[in-house]
């Protein structure tokens, strides 16, 4: 097979109301929308690169069909757009040090109004474990967060300096 570059990926979601996807987006995102019109609304971002829009059709909202992420670059850059998102009032979960599908990542989620959660991580290491908060008992897994904000005292944050003090502590059955 022949080596395929792909400048951008495009991702389309259906939404109930266009007009609270776009202020949740633009404020997610922090910027306008690149194009908008009655039911449809596009967004082209360079970093990612990524095209997302969205369509207004309410009989076709899903939003549980995962989630959806993006990765940055640094510590630094997850934590400036956590604070970002913070001072928005659009963060529903925070995860810093957590061992989630098997990598250490740090971060926070954002749920829009149609109830599509999106993940923004820096990615740490990979590990041979998940963390215990996260077993299938619990019926919890790592890449679904719930959407309601959680306390830190109802769910404890993770510092990586404790998750390495744990080690093998952290292995299934263990």
């Amino acid at each position: 097979m022949e080596n395929t570059t792909y400048p951008r990926m495009h991702v389309s979601l259906y939404v109930k109301d266009i007009a609270s996807t776009v202020n949740f987006y633009t404020a997610f995102f922090g910027q306008p929308a690149s194009k908008v019109k009655p039911g449809y609304a596009k967004y082209e971002l360079e970093d990612p690169a990524l095209i997302i829009s969205f369509v207004q059709n309410e009989e076709r909202v899903r939003s549980n069909f995962g989630h959806l992420g993006i990765q940055v670059a640094t510590k630094e850059l997850m934590e400036e757009r956590l604070e970002v998102a913070r001072k928005l009032g659009i963060v529903s979960l925070e995860e810093i040090g957590t061992a989630c599908c098997y990598a250490v990542q740090d971060k926070f989620w954002a749920t829009d109004p149609d109830g599509h959660q999106w993940e923004v991580y820096y990615f740490h290491e990979d590990v041979e474990f998940n963390d215990p908060k996260y077993s299938l008992e619990e019926n919890e897994v790592c890449c679904s967060p719930e959407t309601a904000s959680v306390s830190k005292k109802e769910k404890p944050r993770i510092r990586l300096s404790e998750l390495n003090k744990q080690g093998a502590s952290c292995e299934p059955g263990s």
